[in-house]
């Protein structure tokens, strides 16, 4: 691995409104910084501890996630050291991907609606960003 780096700009946060699992944000929040190259391949997070003290909730909820993307190949976790982005790529199989969109598409439908706009308006909103 190379020299580990520490991403000081990758933080987590929560929305307690949404009423997605606490664990299953933190696991999204950590695949979505990947999608975007926030957080790369040897990149080390924040210590369960760390997470706990920072959102205010249980270390056993921050350790269910990371354990969740280390049994996914996304994290590596080296006793003394701390838990990084893994070095390999991560196979997202179809089933996975499409249960992703579909959390996604919920997600904003809801939080549209919350901010009192219709589907229609959302719907004409993403059409406008395709060009």
């Amino acid at each position: 691995m190379a020299e580990a780096k520490s991403n000081a700009a990758f933080g987590f946060r929560l929305d307690l409104s949404t009423g997605i699992p606490v664990y299953r944000q933190l696991i999204d929040q950590v695949l979505g910084a990947m999608a975007v190259r926030a957080l790369r391949a040897g990149d080390r997070l924040p210590t369960v501890r760390q997470v706990a003290v920072d959102l205010a909730i249980n270390p056993n909820t921050v350790v269910r996630a990371y354990k969740e993307l280390e049994i996914r190949g996304v994290l590596t976790t080296q006793q003394g050291t701390g838990t990084f982005i893994s070095e390999q790529p991560v196979a997202v199989d179809e089933a996975e991907r499409q249960r992703r969109l579909s959390q996604f598409v919920a997600d904003l439908a809801a939080r549209a609606g919350a901010e009192g706009f219709s589907m229609k308006e959302v719907l004409a909103a993403l059409r406008e960003k395709q060009h």
